[in-house]
């Protein structure tokens, strides 16, 4: 398989801390042709652009995730100089978590619903995070109407409906390969193949069969083998597929 781009990732983890510049060549070598970096707060949106800088196929994308937002304006001005770099594409991640409290639900919307506007305002797409905050989520992507994807999709039939409707990619990453997978591999099968991106969020989630190891880009094969028997396609239309997806999404031009 090649022609691989990894939607959703975070090198700058520090879970890569010891062997960062071998796990990324061992990657790019293993099919994987581009990688978007994400950032959740300032520093590691700095440190996506840095990557980005550093590697021709890694992008980035710069934005304050829910787990770090702060009634903070300042934040906020920073993503202005930010998104001056060359190759950052989005405005991620950004979103809702309500599983967690680590920021007050009404702190994370309104942070949330600044950077939705942050986006449009700048024609970006944003990378969405939502954990049991789905009525919260649609309501603003109602409101706003943002171009780009809801990353990490474990959602229902329902709601992946829903955000179709509203122009927004849906990625898939290990998720789909876990045993009790219900919820996404129903939705899978019901997104339409141009509106499907492929992702690890690695370090995390991880697919099986190598659940509970830490992830990198070169494991994203296993989610498309899985999404492939769901689809009943081949294995390596969907890949192309989803490639074309994503450079379409966040206006990527590469010779992949």
């Amino acid at each position: 398989m090649n022609n691989i781009f990894d939607s959703h990732a975070h090198y700058d983890d520090e879970k890569y801390c010891q062997d960062r510049d071998e796990t990324l060549e061992k990657v790019f070598s293993s099919g994987v042709c581009g990688i978007i970096n994400c950032g959740s707060d300032i520093d590691s949106s700095i440190q996506s652009i840095n990557l980005s800088k550093k590697y021709d196929k890694i992008y980035s994308a710069v934005g304050v995730h829910p787990h770090s937002a702060e009634d903070d304006s300042d934040k906020l001005n920073c993503l202005e100089d930010l998104i001056k770099e060359e190759k950052v594409v989005a405005i991620g991640e950004i979103g809702l978590d309500y599983h967690y409290d680590f920021s007050d639900r009404e702190i994370q919307k309104s942070v949330f619903e600044k950077q939705l506007i942050f986006a449009n305002e700048h024609n970006l797409p944003v990378i969405i995070h939502s954990r049991e905050a789905t009525e919260d989520t649609l309501c603003l992507l109602k409101k706003h109407k943002p171009k780009g994807v809801v990353h990490c999709f474990t959602g229902s039939v329902e709601t992946a409906k829903e955000l179709v409707s509203l122009g927004l990619y849906i990625g898939f990453g290990g998720a789909v390969t876990f045993k009790n997978a219900l919820k996404p591999v129903q939705s899978c099968k019901y997104v339409p193949l141009d509106r499907i991106l492929l992702e690890t969020d690695c370090p995390y989630m991880t697919p099986v069969p190598f659940r509970g190891k830490r992830n990198d880009s070169s494991f994203i094969e296993y989610t498309a083998k899985k999404i492939s028997e769901i689809k009943n396609i081949d294995v390596q239309e969907l890949i192309n597929t989803a490639t074309n997806n994503t450079l379409k999404l966040f206006s990527i031009i590469t010779e992949v």
